[in-house]
Parts: structure tokens; C-alpha cells; sequence
């Protein structure tokens, strides 16, 4: 029980700390405007780490390596720590542990974009019938409006569709092959340990 609720503890704090990362990511991809509170305190609660990561790690066509670098160890670590309290330490001298632990974390941040993205999809579709000009608007439109713009001919009625489409696909994304990678994931873990 305590070691269940311990584990619980780590992924929740390691995905709060990566989901920041990812998303200083995604508003550098995007372009978001830096001005606004939210993107200010993103830098702010990741400068510590990201800065210095930057000075080893170089950026590859303007993309920030160091900050996604950065969430992969976060995740990596996590596992490690969750893995850790589970299994036997001795379960680290394969190398297939790490292979393992490795790709678990990849998974890891590719969920934490797709759940970022979700967020931001639904956020901005309640902000758009509740109160269309809030501050967070331009924010989450560049975050969303190049998934968006596949969809955008979804229009039924006047009412654009394209959020529901783009939440459904992404829904599905996380429940199927990504449930199912993790799942593998675990039981190759549990074959070595």
C-alpha cells in the first residue's frame, strides 16, 4: 500500500515537471506570445534547469533539444525511482532494463504532449462559447491551430467540429497503442525482474 501510494506520488510530481518542459517545447514551436503569464512562468519554473542544459545540448533547427531532452530525463528518472521501489535493484545490470526504461520514456513524454494538446483543445473550446477574448486565447491558438487546420471543414450548422474531431483522435491515440505500449512495457519489466 505504501509503496503504491509512493510510486503514485513520483508520477504525479514527475509528470507535473515534464508537462511544464513539454509545454515550453511546444510554445517555443509555436511561437507563443511570451508576453502572457502563463508562458512567463513556464520559463521561469524551468530556467533553472533549462538554461545550464542548454549550454551542453545544442538546439537542432531551432527546435530546443535541451527541453525535451530534459522532460525524457525527468521521465527516465521517475521510472527508475518507480522501478526501484518495485523490483530488485539488480534488475539495472541488464541492459535490456534500460532499453526498456529508455523507450517507457519516450512513451512517456509523447503522452504528456498528447495530453497537453487535449487539454488545450478543450480549454479553448469552453473559452470560445464562454468568453471568446480571454488573455489565454492567443496562447492556446497557437498551441492548437496547426492540428486544428485539417479539420477546420468539419462545420455543421455554424458550429466548427474540428475540436471534437481533433479531441477523438487524440482520445483514441491515448487509450489504444499508447495504453498498450505501456502494458508491454511493464511486462517485459516484469519478465527481467
Amino acid at each position: 500500500m505504501f509503496v503504491h501510494t509512493l510510486q503514485s506520488l513520483i508520477q504525479v510530481l514527475s509528470d507535473l515537471f515534464a508537462l511544464v518542459l513539454v509545454l515550453r517545447f511546444y510554445l517555443q514551436v509555436a511561437h507563443a506570445p511570451f508576453k502572457h503569464p502563463l508562458c512567463q512562468f513556464v520559463v521561469a519554473a524551468t530556467n533553472f534547469l533549462v538554461l545550464p542544459t542548454r549550454k551542453l545540448v545544442p538546439s537542432v533547427r531551432s527546435y530546443d533539444t535541451a527541453t525535451l531532452l530534459l522532460a525524457w530525463l525527468v521521465c527516465l528518472l521517475a521510472r527508475v525511482l518507480m522501478v526501484l521501489l518495485w523490483w530488485r535493484p539488480e534488475i539495472f545490470a541488464l541492459p535490456q532494463a534500460w532499453m526498456v526504461l529508455s523507450l517507457w520514456s519516450v512513451l512517456a513524454v509523447f503522452q504528456l504532449s498528447l495530453k497537453l494538446l487535449l487539454g488545450a483543445v478543450i480549454v479553448q473550446a469552453v473559452l470560445s462559447w464562454v468568453n471568446p477574448y480571454n488573455p489565454l486565447a492567443p496562447v492556446l491558438d497557437s498551441l492548437t491551430r496547426p492540428y486544428l487546420r485539417p479539420f477546420r471543414r468539419a462545420v455543421v450548422g455554424g458550429v466548427d467540429l474540428a475540436p471534437m474531431a481533433l479531441s477523438l483522435i487524440v482520445w483514441m491515440i491515448l487509450t489504444i497503442p499508447v495504453t498498450w505500449l505501456e502494458a508491454v512495457f511493464l511486462t517485459q519489466l516484469n519478465v527481467m525482474g
